[in-house]
């Protein structure tokens, strides 16, 4: 089953990778945020090697956000995120694993987890059903 795991961030703290530039991770050693890194790659090459990851991207600074509405047949086409928000969704990954206890578990271990929201959402097919 894929599932979409979403980070989202404050948009002061922009930069990648997002959980190295919040004021948390700011206050941590040098070490602390090199051992939060090598914990994030070896995240990364643990997904990589077992086939789980199926793709992701980090996303543009929300200043770059069009937004498009659609009223009584007339597109509207704002700058910005859709929403005001105090997060936003900052990158994505998609992993294809056995259960929603694992896509958890793997979302659990992105370091930004620690300092903001890391949702996960099972991926839809066309037909509706769960893929």
């Amino acid at each position: 089953m894929k599932y979409l795991i979403m980070i989202y961030s404050n948009p002061k703290s922009w930069g990648h990778p997002i959980f190295l530039r919040v004021p948390e991770a700011l206050a941590m050693s040098g070490e602390e945020r090199d051992a939060m890194s090598g914990q994030f790659d070896e995240l990364l090459r643990e997904i990589v090697e077992s086939g789980e990851l199926v793709g992701g991207e980090a996303l543009a600074d929300p200043s770059q956000v069009k937004t498009v509405r659609v009223r009584d047949g007339v597109p509207a086409t704002t700058d910005g995120p859709y929403l005001e928000a105090k997060e936003h969704l900052a990158g994505y990954f998609v992993v294809d694993c056995e259960s929603p206890e694992r896509a958890a578990e793997i979302a659990s271990r992105f370091p930004d987890a620690r300092f903001a929201a890391v949702e996960v959402r099972p991926i839809m097919a066309s037909s509706g059903q769960e893929m």
